[in-house]
Protein backbone atom coordinates (compact mmCIF):
# COMPACT_ATOMS: atom_id res chain seq x y z
CA UNK A 1 0.00 0.00 0.00
CA UNK A 2 1.05 3.48 -1.23
CA UNK A 3 0.79 6.20 1.05
CA UNK A 4 0.99 9.88 -0.04
CA UNK A 5 2.57 12.58 1.94
CA UNK A 6 -1.14 14.29 3.29
CA UNK A 7 -2.24 10.48 4.18
CA UNK A 8 0.62 9.53 5.80
CA UNK A 9 1.14 12.77 8.08
CA UNK A 10 -2.63 12.50 8.92
CA UNK A 11 -1.67 8.60 10.08
CA UNK A 12 1.20 9.67 12.24
CA UNK A 13 -0.86 12.60 13.75
CA UNK A 14 -3.48 10.53 14.47
CA UNK A 15 -1.33 7.75 15.97
CA UNK A 16 0.11 10.18 18.27
CA UNK A 17 -3.23 11.58 19.76
CA UNK A 18 -4.38 7.82 20.13
CA UNK A 19 -1.14 7.16 21.91
CA UNK A 20 -1.66 4.01 20.19
CA UNK A 21 -4.08 2.76 22.07
CA UNK A 22 -6.69 1.83 19.61
CA UNK A 23 -5.20 0.49 16.70
CA UNK A 24 -1.79 -0.64 16.96
CA UNK A 25 -1.47 -1.72 21.26
CA UNK A 26 -1.52 -5.54 20.28
CA UNK A 27 1.59 -5.32 17.58
CA UNK A 28 4.68 -6.24 18.72
CA UNK A 29 7.50 -3.91 19.64
CA UNK A 30 10.90 -3.87 17.21
CA UNK A 31 14.44 -3.56 18.66
CA UNK A 32 16.40 -2.40 15.59
CA UNK A 33 20.11 -2.53 15.67
CA UNK A 34 22.54 -1.29 13.31
CA UNK A 35 26.17 -2.04 13.23
CA UNK A 36 28.76 -0.03 11.00
CA UNK A 37 31.01 -1.82 8.59
CA UNK A 38 30.53 -5.24 10.52
CA UNK A 39 31.54 -8.04 8.42
CA UNK A 40 31.03 -11.59 9.23
CA UNK A 41 33.63 -11.82 12.23
CA UNK A 42 30.69 -12.45 14.31
CA UNK A 43 31.28 -16.44 16.49
CA UNK A 44 28.02 -18.00 14.85
CA UNK A 45 28.99 -16.89 11.57
CA UNK A 46 32.44 -18.40 11.38
CA UNK A 47 34.19 -15.21 9.58
CA UNK A 48 37.05 -15.67 11.86
CA UNK A 49 37.23 -18.46 14.42
CA UNK A 50 38.29 -16.34 17.17
CA UNK A 51 35.28 -14.08 16.75
CA UNK A 52 33.80 -13.51 20.57
CA UNK A 53 30.55 -12.61 20.12
CA UNK A 54 28.28 -14.28 23.15
CA UNK A 55 25.32 -11.99 22.96
CA UNK A 56 25.13 -11.97 19.31
CA UNK A 57 25.04 -15.59 19.11
CA UNK A 58 22.89 -16.64 22.05
CA UNK A 59 20.55 -13.92 20.21
CA UNK A 60 21.02 -16.32 17.09
CA UNK A 61 20.06 -19.59 19.20
CA UNK A 62 16.80 -18.05 20.19
CA UNK A 63 15.79 -16.62 16.68
CA UNK A 64 17.19 -17.15 13.10
CA UNK A 65 20.86 -16.44 11.96
CA UNK A 66 20.96 -15.55 8.04
CA UNK A 67 24.31 -17.20 7.22
CA UNK A 68 23.90 -15.81 3.50
CA UNK A 69 23.07 -12.62 3.95
CA UNK A 70 24.63 -9.51 1.56
CA UNK A 71 24.17 -6.04 1.72
CA UNK A 72 22.92 -3.76 -1.57
CA UNK A 73 25.87 -1.52 -1.60
CA UNK A 74 29.27 -2.05 0.01
CA UNK A 75 29.26 1.82 1.45
CA UNK A 76 27.61 3.34 4.42
CA UNK A 77 25.40 5.56 2.49
CA UNK A 78 24.08 3.79 -0.31
CA UNK A 79 23.31 0.66 1.72
CA UNK A 80 21.47 2.20 4.53
CA UNK A 81 19.47 4.50 1.94
CA UNK A 82 18.54 1.34 0.30
CA UNK A 83 17.17 -0.69 3.26
CA UNK A 84 15.39 2.00 4.65
CA UNK A 85 14.15 3.59 1.53
CA UNK A 86 12.98 0.16 0.31
CA UNK A 87 14.88 0.51 -3.08
CA UNK A 88 17.76 -0.53 -4.64
CA UNK A 89 21.04 1.88 -5.13
CA UNK A 90 20.88 1.12 -8.72
CA UNK A 91 17.28 2.84 -8.51
CA UNK A 92 17.69 6.06 -6.74
CA UNK A 93 21.34 6.24 -8.13
CA UNK A 94 22.42 7.16 -4.88
CA UNK A 95 26.03 5.05 -4.79
CA UNK A 96 28.32 7.52 -2.60
CA UNK A 97 28.50 9.09 0.05
CA UNK A 98 26.06 12.10 -0.80
CA UNK A 99 23.82 12.88 -1.97
CA UNK A 100 21.41 12.29 1.26
CA UNK A 101 18.27 10.55 -0.17
CA UNK A 102 16.23 13.22 1.32
CA UNK A 103 18.36 15.72 -0.74
CA UNK A 104 16.36 14.33 -4.09
CA UNK A 105 13.37 15.49 -5.24
CA UNK A 106 12.12 12.01 -6.27
CA UNK A 107 12.35 10.38 -2.67
CA UNK A 108 11.53 14.11 -0.34
CA UNK A 109 8.29 12.53 0.28
CA UNK A 110 9.05 8.76 0.30
CA UNK A 111 8.03 7.24 3.23
CA UNK A 112 10.95 5.73 5.29
CA UNK A 113 10.98 2.51 7.06
CA UNK A 114 10.73 4.34 10.50
CA UNK A 115 7.76 6.77 9.48
CA UNK A 116 5.79 3.67 7.96
CA UNK A 117 5.87 2.23 11.42
CA UNK A 118 4.80 5.60 13.01
CA UNK A 119 2.32 5.72 10.84
CA UNK A 120 0.64 2.52 12.11
CA UNK A 121 0.81 3.38 15.98
CA UNK A 122 4.02 2.86 16.76
CA UNK A 123 6.47 5.07 18.89
CA UNK A 124 9.70 5.22 17.02
CA UNK A 125 12.74 6.42 18.49
CA UNK A 126 16.66 7.03 17.59
CA UNK A 127 20.33 7.02 18.45
CA UNK A 128 23.37 6.92 16.42
CA UNK A 129 24.08 5.51 12.89
CA UNK A 130 20.69 4.45 11.23
CA UNK A 131 20.58 6.60 8.56
CA UNK A 132 24.37 7.28 6.92
CA UNK A 133 23.50 11.55 8.48
CA UNK A 134 22.74 9.62 11.77
CA UNK A 135 18.73 9.44 12.77
CA UNK A 136 18.48 11.52 9.39
CA UNK A 137 17.91 11.13 6.12
CA UNK A 138 18.90 14.65 5.67
CA UNK A 139 22.14 14.78 5.93
CA UNK A 140 25.41 12.53 4.76
CA UNK A 141 28.79 12.65 4.30
CA UNK A 142 30.22 15.61 2.67
CA UNK A 143 27.13 16.61 1.59
CA UNK A 144 25.51 17.08 4.88
CA UNK A 145 25.08 21.21 5.23
CA UNK A 146 24.22 21.01 2.09
CA UNK A 147 21.65 18.33 2.04
CA UNK A 148 20.11 19.46 5.73
CA UNK A 149 19.34 22.60 3.79
CA UNK A 150 17.59 20.71 0.97
CA UNK A 151 15.65 17.83 3.51
CA UNK A 152 12.04 17.47 3.48
CA UNK A 153 10.21 19.41 5.54
CA UNK A 154 7.93 17.10 6.69
CA UNK A 155 7.33 14.74 9.46
CA UNK A 156 10.50 13.30 10.86
CA UNK A 157 11.99 10.33 10.14
CA UNK A 158 11.83 9.09 13.91
CA UNK A 159 9.47 10.96 16.88
CA UNK A 160 12.32 10.96 19.51
CA UNK A 161 16.18 10.88 18.50
CA UNK A 162 19.23 11.89 20.71
CA UNK A 163 22.54 12.79 19.12
CA UNK A 164 24.30 10.16 20.87
CA UNK A 165 27.11 7.87 18.58
CA UNK A 166 30.31 8.02 17.24
CA UNK A 167 33.85 7.72 18.14
CA UNK A 168 33.60 9.32 21.23
CA UNK A 169 36.80 10.07 23.59
CA UNK A 170 40.13 10.74 20.58
CA UNK A 171 43.44 10.50 21.42
CA UNK A 172 45.26 14.11 20.86
CA UNK A 173 47.20 12.86 18.10
CA UNK A 174 46.47 9.46 15.59
CA UNK A 175 48.29 6.36 17.08
CA UNK A 176 49.19 4.89 14.04
CA UNK A 177 51.20 8.08 12.26
CA UNK A 178 50.37 8.76 9.33
CA UNK A 179 48.39 6.54 6.37
CA UNK A 180 49.21 6.90 2.52
CA UNK A 181 46.12 8.65 0.22
CA UNK A 182 45.46 11.34 2.20
CA UNK A 183 46.48 10.49 5.94
CA UNK A 184 42.69 10.60 6.68
CA UNK A 185 42.07 11.06 10.22
CA UNK A 186 39.82 8.59 10.21
CA UNK A 187 42.60 5.65 9.50
CA UNK A 188 43.63 5.07 13.18
CA UNK A 189 43.19 2.17 15.36
CA UNK A 190 44.85 0.76 18.41
CA UNK A 191 44.33 0.88 22.32
CA UNK A 192 42.03 3.73 23.70
CA UNK A 193 41.30 5.53 25.72
CA UNK A 194 44.39 3.93 27.92
CA UNK A 195 42.59 3.82 31.24
CA UNK A 196 39.91 1.18 30.33
CA UNK A 197 37.05 3.49 30.68
CA UNK A 198 34.35 2.42 27.78
CA UNK A 199 31.89 5.45 29.25
CA UNK A 200 33.35 7.84 27.33
CA UNK A 201 32.89 5.83 23.92
CA UNK A 202 29.84 6.83 21.56
CA UNK A 203 28.82 3.33 21.44
CA UNK A 204 28.43 2.80 25.28
CA UNK A 205 26.71 5.80 25.11
CA UNK A 206 24.00 4.55 22.29
CA UNK A 207 23.70 1.78 24.54
CA UNK A 208 22.84 3.86 27.55
CA UNK A 209 20.40 5.84 25.65
CA UNK A 210 18.72 3.52 24.08
CA UNK A 211 18.75 0.84 27.62
CA UNK A 212 16.39 4.22 28.87
CA UNK A 213 14.04 4.21 26.09
CA UNK A 214 13.38 0.79 26.41
CA UNK A 215 12.75 0.66 30.06
CA UNK A 216 10.56 3.91 29.81
CA UNK A 217 8.54 2.79 26.74
CA UNK A 218 4.47 2.84 27.50
CA UNK A 219 3.34 -0.55 27.54
CA UNK A 220 0.10 0.72 25.81
CA UNK A 221 2.23 1.41 22.52
CA UNK A 222 4.29 -0.73 20.47
CA UNK A 223 7.77 1.11 20.10
CA UNK A 224 10.51 0.85 17.07
CA UNK A 225 13.40 1.65 18.76
CA UNK A 226 16.66 2.14 17.05
CA UNK A 227 20.40 1.94 17.99
CA UNK A 228 23.06 2.11 15.42
CA UNK A 229 26.66 1.66 16.86
CA UNK A 230 29.74 2.68 15.03
CA UNK A 231 32.59 0.68 15.97
CA UNK A 232 33.66 -1.54 14.44
CA UNK A 233 34.26 1.97 11.71
CA UNK A 234 37.99 3.23 11.96
CA UNK A 235 38.98 4.76 13.90
CA UNK A 236 38.44 1.47 15.58
CA UNK A 237 39.78 2.13 19.02
CA UNK A 238 38.90 -0.38 22.26
CA UNK A 239 40.14 -0.64 25.61
CA UNK A 240 42.66 -3.44 26.51
CA UNK A 241 39.94 -5.40 27.89
CA UNK A 242 38.58 -6.57 24.73
CA UNK A 243 42.27 -6.48 22.97
CA UNK A 244 43.17 -8.93 25.91
CA UNK A 245 40.23 -10.87 24.41
CA UNK A 246 42.65 -11.78 21.24
CA UNK A 247 46.58 -12.68 20.87
CA UNK A 248 49.04 -10.82 19.77
CA UNK A 249 50.42 -12.78 17.25
CA UNK A 250 49.82 -13.59 13.49
CA UNK A 251 47.17 -16.60 14.65
CA UNK A 252 44.27 -13.63 14.08
CA UNK A 253 45.39 -12.45 10.65
CA UNK A 254 42.92 -13.86 8.21
CA UNK A 255 43.89 -16.47 5.46
CA UNK A 256 45.12 -14.92 2.11
CA UNK A 257 46.34 -15.69 -0.99
CA UNK A 258 49.68 -14.34 -2.71
CA UNK A 259 48.82 -12.60 -5.87
CA UNK A 260 45.46 -12.93 -5.01
CA UNK A 261 44.80 -10.16 -7.78
CA UNK A 262 46.29 -11.70 -10.36
CA UNK A 263 43.30 -13.18 -11.46
CA UNK A 264 40.60 -10.74 -11.57
CA UNK A 265 39.57 -8.11 -13.89
CA UNK A 266 41.98 -4.66 -13.86
CA UNK A 267 38.34 -2.89 -13.48
CA UNK A 268 38.05 -4.45 -10.35
CA UNK A 269 40.33 -1.63 -9.09
CA UNK A 270 38.45 0.91 -10.65
CA UNK A 271 35.57 0.91 -7.80
CA UNK A 272 37.99 1.28 -5.12
CA UNK A 273 40.78 3.15 -7.23
CA UNK A 274 41.95 5.66 -4.34
CA UNK A 275 41.04 5.38 -0.86
CA UNK A 276 41.73 6.37 2.96
CA UNK A 277 42.02 2.93 3.30
CA UNK A 278 45.39 1.43 3.12
CA UNK A 279 46.61 -1.53 1.10
CA UNK A 280 47.51 -4.49 2.67
CA UNK A 281 51.17 -3.69 1.49
CA UNK A 282 51.60 -0.67 3.39
CA UNK A 283 50.09 -2.58 6.46
CA UNK A 284 52.45 -4.79 6.04
CA UNK A 285 55.49 -2.45 5.41
CA UNK A 286 54.57 -0.65 8.84
CA UNK A 287 53.78 -3.56 10.91
CA UNK A 288 50.24 -2.52 11.24
CA UNK A 289 48.27 -5.56 9.85
CA UNK A 290 48.43 -7.29 13.00
CA UNK A 291 47.39 -4.40 15.01
CA UNK A 292 44.59 -2.90 12.73
CA UNK A 293 42.87 -7.04 12.96
CA UNK A 294 42.89 -6.73 16.70
CA UNK A 295 41.36 -3.50 17.05
CA UNK A 296 38.66 -4.68 14.62
CA UNK A 297 37.65 -7.78 16.54
CA UNK A 298 38.12 -6.28 20.11
CA UNK A 299 35.64 -3.65 18.45
CA UNK A 300 33.76 -6.00 17.97
CA UNK A 301 33.09 -7.68 20.92
CA UNK A 302 32.83 -4.56 22.67
CA UNK A 303 29.84 -3.28 20.13
CA UNK A 304 28.83 -7.45 21.15
CA UNK A 305 29.06 -6.39 24.86
CA UNK A 306 26.59 -3.20 24.09
CA UNK A 307 24.10 -5.10 22.12
CA UNK A 308 23.58 -7.17 25.48
CA UNK A 309 23.16 -4.65 27.35
CA UNK A 310 19.61 -3.60 25.47
CA UNK A 311 18.65 -7.06 25.62
CA UNK A 312 19.25 -7.30 29.23
CA UNK A 313 17.04 -4.38 29.57
CA UNK A 314 14.74 -5.96 27.33
CA UNK A 315 14.34 -8.72 29.19
CA UNK A 316 14.36 -7.06 32.35
CA UNK A 317 11.81 -4.47 31.37
CA UNK A 318 9.03 -8.06 30.23
CA UNK A 319 8.48 -7.15 27.24
CA UNK A 320 11.35 -9.77 25.52
CA UNK A 321 8.36 -12.12 24.29
CA UNK A 322 6.63 -9.11 22.25
CA UNK A 323 9.93 -8.19 20.55
CA UNK A 324 11.17 -9.03 17.07
CA UNK A 325 15.05 -7.59 17.65
CA UNK A 326 16.58 -7.38 14.23
CA UNK A 327 20.69 -7.03 14.19
CA UNK A 328 22.03 -6.25 10.70
CA UNK A 329 25.31 -5.03 9.53
CA UNK A 330 25.65 -2.11 6.56
CA UNK A 331 28.46 -3.73 4.95
CA UNK A 332 31.28 -6.05 5.26
CA UNK A 333 34.99 -4.91 5.54
CA UNK A 334 38.41 -6.41 4.20
CA UNK A 335 41.07 -7.23 6.91
CA UNK A 336 43.91 -7.97 4.56
CA UNK A 337 42.10 -10.46 2.03
CA UNK A 338 42.39 -9.26 -1.81
CA UNK A 339 45.48 -7.07 -1.25
CA UNK A 340 43.16 -4.59 0.84
CA UNK A 341 41.53 -3.24 3.67
CA UNK A 342 37.81 -1.49 3.78
CA UNK A 343 35.08 -1.83 1.77
CA UNK A 344 34.05 -1.17 -2.16
CA UNK A 345 34.18 -4.32 -2.91
CA UNK A 346 31.78 -6.99 -4.41
CA UNK A 347 33.40 -10.01 -2.98
CA UNK A 348 31.80 -11.37 0.36
CA UNK A 349 34.11 -9.97 2.26
CA UNK A 350 32.64 -6.25 1.10
CA UNK A 351 28.85 -7.75 0.90
CA UNK A 352 28.78 -10.39 3.83
CA UNK A 353 27.02 -9.42 6.57
CA UNK A 354 24.88 -10.46 9.97
CA UNK A 355 21.29 -10.54 9.57
CA UNK A 356 19.77 -11.99 12.51
CA UNK A 357 15.93 -11.97 13.55
CA UNK A 358 14.14 -13.44 16.83
CA UNK A 359 10.89 -12.63 18.27
CA UNK A 360 7.48 -13.35 17.26
CA UNK A 361 7.11 -15.09 14.68
CA UNK A 362 10.43 -16.43 14.61
CA UNK A 363 11.54 -19.72 14.52
CA UNK A 364 14.67 -20.63 17.18
CA UNK A 365 17.69 -21.89 16.40
CA UNK A 366 17.56 -21.59 12.67
CA UNK A 367 20.78 -21.22 10.58
CA UNK A 368 19.42 -20.14 6.97
CA UNK A 369 21.49 -20.45 4.01
CA UNK A 370 19.51 -18.99 1.19
CA UNK A 371 20.72 -15.83 0.16
CA UNK A 372 19.21 -12.61 1.54
CA UNK A 373 19.13 -9.30 1.11
CA UNK A 374 19.48 -6.05 3.65
CA UNK A 375 16.57 -4.68 1.18
CA UNK A 376 14.34 -7.59 2.64
CA UNK A 377 14.19 -6.25 6.20
CA UNK A 378 11.56 -3.69 5.04
CA UNK A 379 9.09 -6.60 3.91
CA UNK A 380 10.03 -8.54 6.59
CA UNK A 381 9.14 -6.35 9.61
CA UNK A 382 5.54 -5.30 7.81
CA UNK A 383 4.85 -8.98 7.55
CA UNK A 384 5.99 -9.98 11.22
CA UNK A 385 4.19 -7.05 12.90
CA UNK A 386 1.05 -7.83 10.45
CA UNK A 387 0.92 -4.24 9.05
CA UNK A 388 -0.45 -3.45 5.67
CA UNK A 389 1.29 -3.78 2.87
CA UNK A 390 3.36 -2.19 0.62
CA UNK A 391 3.14 -2.26 -3.49
CA UNK A 392 6.76 0.00 -3.88
CA UNK A 393 9.52 -2.14 -2.20
CA UNK A 394 12.35 -3.91 -3.99
CA UNK A 395 13.22 -6.16 -1.34
CA UNK A 396 11.47 -9.44 -0.78
CA UNK A 397 9.98 -10.88 2.36
CA UNK A 398 12.10 -13.30 4.86
CA UNK A 399 9.00 -13.97 6.84
CA UNK A 400 8.44 -17.83 5.42
CA UNK A 401 12.45 -18.57 5.63
CA UNK A 402 11.88 -17.42 9.46
CA UNK A 403 9.48 -20.18 10.15
CA UNK A 404 11.15 -22.95 7.87
CA UNK A 405 14.85 -21.79 6.69
CA UNK A 406 14.59 -24.45 4.58
CA UNK A 407 12.17 -23.02 2.06
CA UNK A 408 14.20 -21.74 -1.24
CA UNK A 409 14.19 -17.94 -2.06
CA UNK A 410 13.22 -16.41 -5.08
CA UNK A 411 16.55 -15.05 -6.21
CA UNK A 412 20.36 -14.20 -5.43
CA UNK A 413 21.21 -11.29 -3.28
CA UNK A 414 22.28 -8.52 -5.30
CA UNK A 415 24.69 -6.03 -4.91
CA UNK A 416 25.76 -2.90 -6.66
CA UNK A 417 28.69 -0.16 -6.45
CA UNK A 418 28.09 2.53 -9.20
CA UNK A 419 26.41 1.77 -12.32
CA UNK A 420 27.34 -1.41 -14.01
CA UNK A 421 28.69 -3.16 -11.40
CA UNK A 422 27.00 -5.83 -9.81
CA UNK A 423 27.78 -9.30 -7.92
CA UNK A 424 24.85 -11.97 -7.97
CA UNK A 425 25.11 -13.95 -4.62
CA UNK A 426 23.60 -17.57 -4.97
CA UNK A 427 23.57 -20.16 -2.41
CA UNK A 428 26.49 -22.02 -4.33
CA UNK A 429 27.81 -19.05 -6.44
CA UNK A 430 29.54 -15.67 -6.56
CA UNK A 431 29.01 -13.92 -10.39
CA UNK A 432 30.60 -10.52 -10.85
CA UNK A 433 30.41 -8.27 -13.35
CA UNK A 434 32.04 -5.06 -14.25
CA UNK A 435 31.00 -2.33 -15.93
CA UNK A 436 33.38 -2.95 -18.81
CA UNK A 437 32.48 -6.21 -19.14
CA UNK A 438 34.56 -8.28 -17.42
CA UNK A 439 33.86 -10.52 -14.83
CA UNK A 440 34.58 -13.21 -12.23
CA UNK A 441 32.82 -16.63 -10.57
CA UNK A 442 33.61 -18.31 -7.64
CA UNK A 443 32.16 -21.65 -6.43
CA UNK A 444 31.74 -20.53 -3.22
CA UNK A 445 31.30 -24.38 -1.35
CA UNK A 446 34.83 -25.84 -3.08
CA UNK A 447 36.33 -21.78 -2.56
CA UNK A 448 34.97 -20.28 -0.02
CA UNK A 449 37.97 -17.28 -0.27
CA UNK A 450 37.43 -16.44 -3.63
CA UNK A 451 40.92 -17.52 -4.63
CA UNK A 452 40.02 -18.79 -7.80
CA UNK A 453 38.40 -16.94 -10.51
CA UNK A 454 36.29 -19.66 -12.91
CA UNK A 455 34.27 -17.07 -15.42
CA UNK A 456 36.78 -17.76 -18.28
CA UNK A 457 35.91 -21.33 -17.86
CA UNK A 458 33.75 -22.73 -20.98
CA UNK A 459 32.45 -25.58 -18.91
CA UNK A 460 30.93 -22.85 -16.19
CA UNK A 461 28.87 -20.57 -19.15
CA UNK A 462 25.85 -22.31 -17.88
CA UNK A 463 26.12 -20.69 -14.54
CA UNK A 464 27.23 -17.33 -15.65
CA UNK A 465 23.86 -17.23 -17.91
CA UNK A 466 21.81 -18.13 -14.87
CA UNK A 467 23.54 -15.55 -12.95
CA UNK A 468 23.28 -12.82 -15.45
CA UNK A 469 19.52 -13.38 -15.71
CA UNK A 470 19.52 -11.37 -12.24
CA UNK A 471 21.25 -8.34 -13.31
CA UNK A 472 19.28 -5.49 -12.46
CA UNK A 473 17.02 -4.16 -15.23
CA UNK A 474 16.91 -0.51 -13.53
CA UNK A 475 20.39 0.89 -13.17
CA UNK A 476 20.89 4.72 -13.19
CA UNK A 477 23.92 6.60 -13.67
CA UNK A 478 24.67 8.34 -9.89
CA UNK A 479 22.04 11.02 -8.87
CA UNK A 480 22.24 14.30 -9.08
CA UNK A 481 25.17 15.61 -5.96
CA UNK A 482 26.60 12.27 -6.07
CA UNK A 483 30.52 12.67 -4.57
CA UNK A 484 33.03 10.47 -2.46
CA UNK A 485 33.45 6.78 -3.50
CA UNK A 486 31.28 7.79 -6.84
CA UNK A 487 32.64 5.86 -10.42
CA UNK A 488 31.48 6.34 -13.74
CA UNK A 489 32.41 4.45 -17.29
CA UNK A 490 32.58 5.54 -20.71
CA UNK A 491 32.61 2.54 -22.98
CA UNK A 492 33.17 4.21 -25.83
CA UNK A 493 36.83 5.78 -24.56
CA UNK A 494 37.47 2.52 -21.91
CA UNK A 495 38.17 5.55 -19.45
CA UNK A 496 36.67 5.43 -15.68
CA UNK A 497 36.43 8.62 -13.83
CA UNK A 498 37.23 7.74 -10.01
CA UNK A 499 35.70 10.88 -7.54
CA UNK A 500 36.45 13.35 -10.98
CA UNK A 501 39.63 11.50 -11.89
CA UNK A 502 40.14 10.17 -15.04
CA UNK A 503 41.10 6.55 -15.22
CA UNK A 504 43.34 4.98 -17.76
CA UNK A 505 43.84 1.41 -18.85
CA UNK A 506 48.01 2.47 -18.44
CA UNK A 507 47.71 3.86 -14.96
CA UNK A 508 49.64 2.81 -11.94
CA UNK A 509 46.95 1.65 -9.19
CA UNK A 510 47.38 3.76 -6.06
CA UNK A 511 49.29 2.47 -3.09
Amino acid sequence: MKLSLTLFHTLVAFAWLLSGSVFAADKPNILFIAIDDQNDWIGHMGGHPLAKTPHLDKLAQRGTTFLNAHCQAPLCNPSRTSLLFGLRPTTTGVYGLAPAPRALSEFRDRVSLPQHFAAHGYRTAATGKIFHGGTSAGGAGAGRARNRAAASPGVAEFQLTAPFGGVGSRPPQKLIGPTPMGNNPLMDWGVWPPDNDDTVKGDYQVATWTVDQIKAAPKDQPFFIAAGFFLPHVPCYATQKWFDLYPDDDSVLPKILENDRDDTPRFSWYIHWSLPEPRLKWARENNQWRNLVRSYLASTSFVDAQIGRLLAALEESGQADNTIVVVWGDHGWHLGEKAITGKNTLWDAGTRVPLIFAGPGVKSGQRCSQPAELLDIYPTLIELTAGAKRDDLEGLSLAPQLKDSSIKRERPAITSHNQGNHGIRSENWRYIRYADGSEELYDMQADPNEWHNLAALPERAAIIAEHKKWLPKIDLPPAPGSASRVLTYDKATDEAVWEGQTVKRTDPIPE
